[in-house]
Parts: C-alpha cells; sequence; structure tokens
C-alpha cells in the first residue's frame, strides 16, 4: 500500500513537471511571438581580436544593431536575421579564411566588411565565386570597384562588391588641397606609408595631388606597420629634412606611436593621414603629441547629421559598451542596403542558393534610399554615389571636423 502510494505521488509528480515544462516552452514561444521564420544569416569580417579592433568592433555593432532593428519590425517576411561575425585580425591570410567559412554557410546571404582593402583583395573573389554580396563601410582602395587601371580604364572586377566608403584617389587629392591651401599652406612633405593595400594607395593619391599643386616631395619612408614599438630610426632621417607636413598612408596604432617619436625628436610638422586614422584611439594612444595632427575622413561626421541622429540614439540606447567609431554609421547603411534587398528577394523563398544569392546582389545594386550617412545608392561600379569628405584636426583630446566637402578634382 505505501509502494503504491510512492508510486502515484510520483506519477503526479512527472506529470506536473511536464505541464510545467510545457507551460514554460508555450510562454516562451509566446514571448517570441511564435517565432517560426526561416534563419538567413548576414556575415561581418573585420577585426575583432587583433588590429584596428575598435573600428572592427564598432561596425559588427552597427550592423547587429540593424539587423535586431529588422527582426523586431519583421522587414523580410518568413525571414529572422543573424549576425555571423568573424574576425580578420586585418590580415588578408585570415581574412581569407573567415570568407571561406562564411560562404559555406548555406545561410548567409551577405557579408559586410572589411576593414582593411588588403583583406578585401583576399575576399572578394572567394564571396564572388559563392555568389555571395560584400558590402564595405570602410574600404576605400580604387582598384577594387575599378581595376588595376582605375585611372585610365576603369572596369569593374567583381559583380558582388559594393561600399559605402568613397575613393582613395578622392581623399588623397582632397587632403592635397587642404593641405597646400590656407591655413596649412604645406610647401614641403615627406611620405609615410606602410606599405599596405590602403595605405601605399591612399600615400600616392595624396603624393600626385601635392606635387600638381605646387609642393615638394622631399622624401618617401616605407615603416613596418606590424609588431613595431620602435620608429626612432625612421623619424630620424625624417627630422634633417624639415618639412612643413608628414604625411601618413596606415592605420592609427602604428601612426600614433610615428606620431610620438616625431614629437619626441621635436618634429613640429603634423602627421597628416586618411580615414585610417581618424579614430579617438589614436589621440587616446599618442596623447599630447597627437595636438595639431590632421586627418580626413568619408563622409561627413555623423554627430552633426540630423539624418544619423536616430541611429545613434538608438547604438546609445543599446547594449554596446563600445563607441560606433567612424565608420559605424556607413556600417549601419550597408546593413540596411542588404536588409532593403533581402526584403525584395527572400519572401516566398523556402531556402537561400546561388539564385538567391545573385538576385540579392542585383538588388543591392538597385539601393536607393536616403541613410543615416546621407544617400545610400550605388554607381556602375558598386562605390557609393555619395563622395563627402571632411577633414579633421586634433584638439582638447579628440577629432575636431575642420571642413566638410566634395572633391572637386
Amino acid at each position: 500500500m505505501v509502494g503504491t502510494k510512492r508510486r502515484s505521488w510520483r506519477t503526479i509528480s512527472l506529470v506536473v513537471v511536464a505541464a510545467i515544462a510545457l507551460a514554460a516552452c508555450g510562454s516562451s514561444k509566446e514571448e517570441s511571438g511564435g517565432d517560426n521564420r526561416k534563419v538567413a544569416k548576414i556575415g561581418v569580417i573585420v577585426p575583432l581580436l587583433a588590429g584596428s579592433t575598435a573600428v572592427g568592433i564598432g561596425i559588427r555593432n552597427s550592423v547587429d544593431l540593424a539587423i535586431k532593428q529588422a527582426n523586431d519590425q519583421n522587414k523580410i517576411a518568413g525571414w529572422k536575421l543573424e549576425i555571423a561575425a568573424e574576425d580578420d585580425g586585418g590580415k588578408p591570410d585570415i581574412g581569407g579564411r573567415a570568407a571561406t567559412k562564411l560562404s559555406s554557410d548555406s545561410a548567409i546571404v551577405a557579408v559586410i566588411g572589411t576593414y582593411n582593402s588588403s583583406v578585401a583583395q583576399q575576399t572578394i573573389p572567394i564571396l564572388d565565386n559563392a555568389g555571395i554580396a560584400q558590402v564595405s563601410p570602410a574600404n576605400t582602395n580604387d582598384t577594387l570597384t575599378r581595376g588595376e587601371n582605375f585611372a585610365t580604364a576603369p572596369a569593374r572586377p567583381h559583380k558582388n562588391y559594393f561600399r559605402t566608403a568613397t575613393l582613395d584617389s578622392l581623399q588623397g587629392g582632397f587632403a592635397a588641397d587642404f593641405a597646400t591651401a590656407e591655413p596649412t599652406n604645406a610647401k614641403t612633405a615627406v611620405i609615410v606609408h606602410d606599405g599596405k593595400t590602403y595605405g601605399k594607395g591612399l600615400a600616392e593619391s595624396f603624393q600626385g595631388r601635392f606635387v600638381k599643386n605646387g609642393g615638394t616631395i622631399l622624401g618617401e619612408v616605407r615603416v613596418i606597420a606590424e609588431d613595431v614599438t620602435d620608429y626612432s630610426g625612421d623619424v630620424t632621417n625624417i627630422k634633417p629634412l624639415n618639412p612643413d607636413l608628414i604625411f601618413y598612408g596606415g592605420e592609427y596604432t602604428a601612426a600614433a606611436k610615428f606620431t610620438t617619436e616625431l614629437k619626441k625628436q621635436g618634429v613640429t610638422a603634423p602627421l597628416f593621414g586618411g580615414d585610417g586614422i581618424v579614430d579617438q584611439t589614436y589621440v587616446d594612444n599618442a596623447k599630447d603629441a597627437s595636438k595639431g595632427d590632421l586627418g580626413t575622413s568619408i563622409g561627413a561626421p555623423v554627430e552633426g547629421l540630423a539624418s544619423a541622429k536616430a541611429f545613434l540614439d538608438a547604438y546609445n540606447a543599446g547594449s554596446y559598451r563600445e563607441p560606433p567609431s567612424a565608420y559605424g554609421g556607413l556600417a549601419y547603411d550597408a546593413a540596411t542596403a542588404v536588409i532593403g534587398a533581402l526584403a525584395k528577394v527572400l519572401p516566398g523563398k523556402t531556402k537561400v542558393d546561388k539564385d538567391t544569392r545573385l538576385a540579392i546582389i542585383d538588388a543591392i545594386q538597385a539601393s536607393n534610399f536616403d541613410g543615416a550617412t546621407g544617400k545610400v545608392a550605388f554607381d556602375q561600379y558598386g562605390d557609393t554615389v555619395t563622395k563627402l569628405l571632411t577633414v579633421y584636426q586634433v584638439a582638447d583630446n579628440a577629432w575636431k571636423p575642420l571642413k566638410t566637402a566634395e572633391f572637386a578634382g
């Protein structure tokens, strides 16, 4: 009799536990809206663990925000989006492996990235072979969209590749025009670059325009950007040249060390770089040595754009500990272009195949909307139609905008 009661009690307990479990499952499903949507993934390839991580994390977070908003608003009927972020460490071989990994995932519909143009050279053909769109918020090297002969015979190498960032040929010329005009009025310069696709290309663009404007290049220095802490020898060679400015083609990690050494040796000429150095981390690392340094960046400062207010408010209200970086708005717009294309292509589809991916590429090409950073649309090369650039200068321990305009050419 006792045994029977125990068995009965155990049976009742199991029934109660099962009922609670079922109720919990029902509650969870109800809270998530009974989400039976199919899953599509947007990949991200940027520096997350090494390299320019402040920029990479800001890009990833901005894409994540766009995805969360799209899911909350059910923008793609029958589909839910997920982010698939991969670290490239700022290195082409790691980026190539990340692209291979993402292209093997049948749920991947597009990739946002990369930050480094040299990494993009590896990722673009891999993703193109899989029919996957790549939209970069940061690559600026001209050859990526217009081929090796971009200046004389531009030809688009890969139909799958787009960018919301503008070109080095515009940015370098824009910087040179500012450098040779008042108030900078530079007559001489030394060119320093890291030899990478971005840094070298930007430096060459600046140099050509600087000379055309009547300036004189006193010398060119190739620096090693990876794992180098001592630039004293390079600066020792530059100091007796007494240039009006040092133009730096590269990224903020090495540039901060370089400008610190310049000031340490008494070189008073400002370091003038491109968008690769316009990040708060540059100022934080170089500290007082960065005062007066100059840099150009793509687009207008998002903090002053009415069109970016909703993005910045949503980002700041999110759970992101890191700032969006100079590329956050451009990454958000890149993700928005992808999401808009998905909203046209995915409804009614039961899976993501190569034909679907190719249709997504065509839909991205047709993008035309007002984004956080301005008009978002792509020309026949996959380049943004928005050509705004901004010159910044370090003052009061931060980058301050001096001038925003389009490069006249």
